[in-house]
């Protein structure tokens, strides 16, 4: 198979990984800077340019677009989507998955545990939203935010309202979460690959750290997930349409709480706290995807 990975660095862990995988078994594989591409269009005849020349006879690509570059990469993806390659990653999934407010409307229609969340027009009666999220401790998190950055606990009742004010005078948008005191600065990523649970890991933050993510100093090891885990993971990454998704999860006293769903889930983390061979899990599934 011809495969494009659509990668603005080449340098990344998972897209070396990809790689690696996908040239073990005997696939035509290439990095393809997304955010470097030109699409063209017309009635009938989608074509992308990359470095001057038509890209064709594309079988599939993986799509492992950055949060910054979300609305160029979706264009990109849907592109060859029309060109009718197999995507890792639906193009309108990919949207969703980065819109954190309609990815939790998502999540709620669906019927899964999440934390309460208030979201409000800039609303001046701060009191009341953090009233609302259950009273403080409360997390706050930046829509943009990605990997840790833009989320805060804010500790008292004054701080709350003080952080809250201070993003709605940047007119910067933000929710506000009701802090699960019993996860301990932990959660648990699932990594999902069609319809298949195929590792879970759990992350702690460091020491005085409320924030588990790797890229904060978090450590992580693997989990055997509950089945009321694994069946929350499931249906989190089906109902935002994902072939492949880290579910993010927190353990408290009422079951499993989500907490986001990534459409791009980075293979470093799981795969050295599982031991597993992610990246062939996922060029197996392009296979099956493609005649």
């Amino acid at each position: 198979m011809n495969i494009k990975i659509l990668s603005a660095n080449a340098n990344l862990y998972s897209t070396q990984r990809l790689i690696e995988a996908a040239t073990k078994r005997k696939h035509d594989i290439e990095i393809i800077n997304h955010t470097k591409c030109d699409i063209v269009i017309e009635k009938k005849n989608p074509k992308v340019y990359y470095k001057g020349k038509t890209i064709e006879n594309v079988d599939a690509v993986i799509p492992r677009i950055g949060a910054s570059v979300t609305f160029y990469g979706t264009a990109v993806v849907r592109q060859f989507e029309m060109m009718h390659c197999f995507s890792t990653t639906e193009s309108i999934a990919l949207v969703r998955s980065r819109d954190k407010l309609r990815s939790l409307q998502i999540l709620s229609r669906a019927g899964l545990g999440l934390p309460k969340t208030i979201f409000t027009n800039y609303s001046k009666n701060v009191k009341e939203i953090v009233e609302q999220a259950g009273g403080a401790p409360v997390i706050i998190k930046l829509l943009e935010g990605t990997q840790g950055i833009g989320v805060i606990l804010a500790e008292t009742r004054k701080a709350a309202e003080s952080v809250i004010e201070a993003f709605n005078n940047l007119q910067a948008r933000v929710i506000v979460q009701e802090f699960i005191k019993e996860a301990g600065g932990a959660d648990i990523r699932a990594f999902i690959v069609d319809g298949q649970v195929v590792g879970a890991m759990k992350r702690q933050g460091k020491e005085g750290e409320f924030r588990s993510n790797l890229h904060r100093g978090g450590t992580a090891e693997v989990i055997e997930l509950s089945d009321e885990e694994e069946t929350a993971a499931l249906k989190a990454a089906k109902a935002m349409g994902l072939g492949i998704a880290g579910v993010d999860m927190l353990q408290s006293s009422r079951g499993p709480l989500i907490l986001e769903v990534n459409s791009s889930p980075g293979l470093e983390g799981i795969e050295k706290a599982t031991g597993k061979d992610i990246a062939t899990i996922i060029i197996k599934y392009i296979e099956r995807n493609v005649d």
